[in-house]
Order: C-alpha cells, then structure tokens, then sequence
C-alpha cells in the first residue's frame, strides 16, 4: 500500500519542529525509508537521517530535502493548522510553523523515493536520500559533513534538490549557475559608557551610535556596489538598554547580508567594519566594536551543464510552459555543502505552490507581493494539488534523468 501523501502532509504541518529538534519528523521519516526497503541511518549530523537504495551499477544520485520549521505563529487557518510551541535558542517558548515549506519537502522526497523504488526495474545506480537538519539556522548540511557524509555513504555523482517557492502549483524553475545568495549572519556590539538618563554628557551613548550605524549601512549596496551587483545588507535586531531613564553601556545590532560572490561578499563585511568603526570613534568611543559571525550559507551555484539536463527533462515531462527561469534569488540555502562535500554537481530548482487561478488574478492586478503569502509569512499556505504530484514528479523526473 503506497503513502498517504495528503495525510503525511498534514501530519507534519501540525507538528513542526525547530532546527536541531526534528526528532518526531526524523521518526516518521525513518520509519517510512524502512518500509520502502532502504538502508537508514540516523542521528547524521544531530537529527539528520541518510537512505540508501542499491539497485545495480550506476550512477549515484542523491536527493535532499531539509525538515526543520520556524519560530512563526501560524495564521492560515487551516484544519491542520500547527499549534505547536517550542523552546527557541534562549529557553523561552515559541511557537512553531512549517512558513517555509519544508514539510513539502520530505513528503516530495519520500513520495520520490517510493515512485522510484516502485520503477526499480526501470533503472540502476544507488539512491541516496538526504534528509537534513536545521537548514534555518545554515548549520545542518554542514553539521551533516562533519558526520561523515562524504564518506559513511555512497559518493553522490550529481545532488539534486527543490525548494517550495511562491510559484503557480505545477511550475518549475530552474536556474543555470548562481541560483541563490551567500547568507552572513553576524552581531555588531557598540561599547559605549553607561550613566543615568539625566546626565548624557556624562556618558558616550552607544544607542546614539548604533542608530547611525543602522542608516549608514544602508549605503553600502546603495553607493558602494556597482548597481548591476545582487547584494542585501539588513538590520534586523536591535538591543540595548534596560530602562527609560538609564543609558546603557552597550547596544547591539543583528546583521544579515546577502550576495552571490566572494568578492561582493568581502567588499560588504569590509564596509561594514569600516563604518562601525567610524561611527565608534566619531561617538568617542575607546574600545572599538566588535563584530562576531554566527551563521553562513554560501551561495547555491547551479552546474551548467547538469542544469541544462534537469531544465530539458523537465520541459519533456512537464511541457515547456511549466518550465521557466526566474534566475538568481536573494534567497539562500546550505543545501551546497553537500554537493561540495563530495566533489559533486548541484542542480536546486523552485517548484510553485500557489493556486493557479489565485496567482494569475494576483499577476494580472499587479498585486503579486501583496496577495500571495511567501516563504516565511505567517500565511504562508501551499494548494496540496498539484503541488505535492508535481514536486514528487520533479524529483523522479530529474533522478531518472541522470540514473538513465
């Protein structure tokens, strides 16, 4: 009897799990390689779970997709909707969604991973599925290298992956090359001198400095990268202080920046303790700031001419009109450290979700952004059909591609 495909959907969208936590999900996972036949290892790299099918000489292709969730508050309201709370990094409670389509993601690959076993007869190589920790934290594809990926298991010859994207459910885009940015996350610590709120002449005002640091790096991608680059710099948190009347001795700002090379990459973290330093001493300030790197994704970096083989099998499988190229995101992923592990070629493509009619209403108004929940949104919700038979298909379509 084959998979619910549906009801393992639902069950995983009631019961997300945080990155480094997906014990649940790596059980249902585990148990479901089992009883197709395959090979399972778990525990790869913390909670990370590797099947293998041996099914003759051939080629070695491996499929991933990542399972950890996201500290969101569900407000699709639908009948599966996730309820679930967890401890996020600090202890306090949070709650927990499925925002950007990693439940998809294992029920595309085990629905593969069944298609394909079914079909054994049809092709010959060894399988190796990839089911992976924590990719919203940017630590889980290496956590699984460190576990010995390239080496415990079959050597992939090609590493193949999706993501669910804001797309028209039935729609595939791949992407030669760069695909997806670099992702850097760090903290930036202004250290200042504390004093009461009545005496500020009395202090040096690190709140005062990293308020100007937040417009001044805003300037970075605006006038010091050639317009032409793909680049982000955000601020998206900001610490500091206790109360009203005191000014604190310290203020912090969490970064994130996004690009596509090396060279775009160095340029931006350069500027940015450039700038820190300046505001820092134009504040008066005697210990300089301090810059501390917490996550980094490198950039998603399509094969040529593997893409080109993924892009044609698709618009045979599929027809050219379900098969496009939107080109590079600002988006990123770790799902590279796992080609690169092993010396292998990448192709990651976007398979949409959203309901066709809704989505062409929503181009035709001009109103795409505003009408169609992305990654990451509270309401963010993909139609079940065909996003599910087109994402399965996608995976075997491309897997068969290079098996065959």
């Amino acid at each position: 009897m084959g998979v619910d495909l549906i009801e393992l959907y639902q069950d995983l969208h009631r019961h997300p799990e945080l990155g480094f936590a997906e014990t649940r999900t790596a059980g249902v996972i585990s148990a479901a390689m089992r009883d197709l036949g395959l090979e399972v290892t778990e525990d790869v790299g913390g909670t990370g779970v590797v099947a293998v099918l041996a099914n003759g000489p051939g080629p070695v292709v491996a499929l991933r997709a990542d399972m950890d969730a996201l500290p969101v508050r569900e407000q699709t309201g639908l009948s599966y909707a996730s309820e679930a709370v967890a401890p996020g990094p600090d202890g306090v409670e949070v709650p927990v969604m499925h925002a950007c389509g990693h439940d998809m993601h294992v029920v595309w690959l085990i629905g593969a991973v069944e298609r394909l076993v079914s079909s054994r007869d049809e092709w010959s190589g060894t399988l190796v599925a990839y089911f992976q920790p924590a990719e919203e934290l940017a630590a889980g594809a290496q956590a699984m290298v460190d576990d010995g990926l390239a080496d415990r298991w079959p050597r992939p010859d090609v590493v193949l992956g999706q993501h669910l994207g804001p797309l028209p459910a039935g729609v595939v885009s791949v992407t030669s090359g760069p695909a997806m940015a670099g992702s850097d996350s760090l903290v930036l610590t202004f250290h200042g001198q504390g004093g009461h709120g009545s005496q500020p002449h009395r202090t040096v005002d690190p709140i005062v400095a990293a308020a100007a640091a937040v417009s001044q790096l805003q300037s970075i991608v605006a006038r010091e990268l050639d317009p032409a680059t793909s680049a982000v710099v955000t601020v998206g948190t900001f610490h500091a202080g206790t109360k009203s009347n005191i000014i604190p001795s310290g203020a912090e700002l969490g970064l994130n920046i996004r690009s596509e090379t090396e060279e775009v990459r160095d340029r931006i973290l350069g500027a940015i303790a450039r700038i820190a330093g300046g505001v820092a001493q134009a504040a008066g300030m005697t210990t300089p700031p301090t810059i501390v790197m917490k996550e980094r994704a490198p950039a998603t970096i399509n094969d040529d001419a593997s893409a080109e083989r993924v892009r044609s099998a698709f618009r045979a499988a599929f027809g050219d009109a379900s098969v496009i190229d939107f080109g590079a995101v600002t988006g990123s992923e770790d799902v590279s450290l796992l080609a690169t592990a092993s010396g292998a070629p990448l192709v990651f493509w976007f398979t949409g979700g959203v309901d066709p009619v809704a989505f062409a209403t929503a181009f035709a108004a001009g109103t795409v952004e505003a009408d169609i929940p992305a990654n990451h949104s509270p309401f963010f919700a993909p139609v079940l059909d065909p996003t599910i038979d087109r994402g399965v298909a996608a995976l075997v379509t491309a897997a068969r591609e290079f098996f065959d």
